[in-house]
């Protein structure tokens, strides 16, 4: 994707061309500012690995195949595969078969930066001798597959275990009517569902699940007999979609304020601030519920909602300047390419300038108050 100037508006429909975690390795990149989600995976290894448990195994001498949708451009991924691939390795081995060779796919929008995401890779970062030196090592093949997983992606009957961690919140698209300001659902003033009308919140929750709905019939196309799905995505405790818990925090409050500073200070109008809206959606555990038992495709082994705790990492709490950097970044991180296309680099730098020093103002509050809610949900074939 490419953007000049401070007028870019990218349409709806072409969210999925450009939408990504932030690239590369520097301060705002997603690579830097994915730690709290790497704590809040650790802390539900033990549920994947229940999951793992529940998997058939086929003959060692078929390839097994691991498939993380929505991998991003970080290490969590990768840590991630290789715990599945040792654990799945274990059992074989626990009833005295050599494993099976293991194919692992990391998928997601064409936009995201693979580049960063293969040079992270162990056996990929140094130069092409030591690769080539360490490849006999490596306990898995590795491949990217491009595109969107509200979609097909692979052959049927192709893949023992589908992992995605993060991702389902984010929608296909920004639901419509809520940028149409002749729309009962026009989310007048803000960038985000929370606190939004019951309008706007009800075509929120219409387009999560016409997405969840789509991703699980083509996983139930995808998957083998005897496969698993295990998948975690921000939810939230209240029955109220316009509620968002922590993502209405992350979003809902100092980056709403922020674009409604550029519009006070002339920088933007206020028909440009609403033409842009974060498409996340974080559901109840019911909404979530019964997108599945209505696509029947699935069982569900597993169904809860686990406390994952706060998306802000700081060495040093007390520090409100840390904290208002931490905020920032992590917004930016997520978001800052939608924001990058709507209104420019120069425009989206002041934007989560004014995240920062609101934050920082803030940061007890904050540190207090934001936490997030994930759905873990794990699914086998019905």
């Amino acid at each position: 994707m490419a953007s000049k100037g401070d007028n870019v508006i990218v349409p709806g429909t072409k969210l999925e061309k450009f939408l990504c975690m932030k690239g590369g390795r520097g301060e705002s990149s997603y690579a830097s500012n994915s730690q709290a989600q790497a704590l809040h995976a650790r802390s539900m290894l033990h549920l994947l690995e229940e999951t793992l448990d529940g998997v058939k195994l086929n003959s060692p001498e078929i390839p097994f195949v691991v498939v993380d949708l929505g991998c991003s451009s970080g290490t969590n991924t990768i840590n991630i595969i290789e715990v599945i691939v040792k654990h799945i390795s274990k059992r074989y081995e626990a009833v005295g078969y050599e494993p099976p060779e293991f194919l692992a796919f990391f998928s997601d929008l064409p936009s995201n930066d693979f580049n960063t995401l293969f040079q992270l890779f162990p056996n990929y970062g140094g130069s092409m001798e030591e690769c080539l030196a360490a490849d006999s090592h490596r306990s898995y093949f590795v491949a990217g597959v491009p595109g969107s997983f509200y979609r097909r992606l692979f052959p049927s009957r192709s893949v023992d275990v589908f992992h995605s961690a993060f991702c389902l919140h984010w929608l296909s698209q920004v639901p419509e009517g809520v940028m149409d300001r002749r729309s009962t659902a026009f989310n007048r003033g803000r960038v985000f569902i929370h606190g939004a009308g019951e309008a706007t919140a009800g075509a929120y929750k219409k387009q999560f699940q016409a997405d969840l709905a789509g991703f699980l019939r083509a996983r139930a196309t995808e998957m083998k007999r005897g496969g698993s799905m295990f998948l975690v995505c921000l939810g939230r405790t209240s029955v109220d979609p316009s509620d968002q818990g922590g993502a209405g925090i992350l979003f809902g409050t100092h980056f709403q304020d922020a674009w409604d500073d550029l519009v006070q200070e002339g920088l933007i109008s206020d028909e440009k601030r609403d033409a842009f809206n974060i498409p996340v959606y974080a559901p109840s555990l019911q909404e979530f519920k019964e997108v599945v038992e209505a696509n029947g495709s699935f069982t569900i082994d597993r169904l809860q909602v686990v406390k994952g705790g706060s998306p802000l990492v700081v060495s040093h709490p007390d520090d409100p300047a840390e904290v208002g950097r931490a905020m920032a970044n992590s917004c930016k991180s997520v978001a800052g390419v939608l924001v990058d296309a709507h209104i420019g680099d120069r425009l989206s730098q002041e934007l989560f300038l004014r995240v920062e020093r609101r934050a920082e103002s803030r940061a007890n509050e904050l540190l207090e108050q934001l936490e997030f809610f994930h759905i873990v949900a794990s699914l086998s074939l019905a």
